[in-house]
C-alpha cells in the first residue's frame, strides 16, 4: 500500500475533520427550539454564534478540497466524487 504526499495527506486530514460532536448536537438542540418558536434571544443568539463557526469550517473545508483538486490536477466534483462528498442540498 502506498502513501500519500505530505501535502495530500495534509489536506485530507484537514477535509475529514469534523465539527465537534458536542456543538453539533447543540446546534440540533437550538434548531428544534427555533422552529418551535421556544428559544430564548440568548439561545438565539448562541445559535447564530454557531452558525457562524459551521459556515467558517464550511469554508475552510471548500479551500481545502480546492487545493486537494488543483494538486492532482482534477476538477472539483470530480474530487469530491472520488473522495463521496456529496454538496449539501439546496432549500429555497
Amino acid at each position: 500500500m502506498s502513501s500519500l504526499p505530505q501535502p495530500e495527506a495534509e489536506l485530507l486530514q484537514q477535509i475529514n475533520q469534523g465539527l465537534p460532536a458536542d456543538s453539533q448536537h447543540r446546534y440540533d438542540q437550538l434548531r428544534t427550539k427555533l422552529n418551535a418558536k421556544t428559544i430564548t434571544p440568548e439561545e438565539h443568539q448562541e445559535l447564530l454564534a454557531l452558525v457562524d463557526i459551521f459556515e467558517q469550517a464550511d469554508a475552510e473545508r471548500l479551500q481545502h478540497l480546492i487545493e486537494l483538486s488543483q494538486l492532482r490536477q482534477v476538477p472539483l466534483p470530480d474530487l469530491m466524487h472520488q473522495l463521496g462528498i456529496h454538496p449539501p442540498a439546496v432549500h429555497a
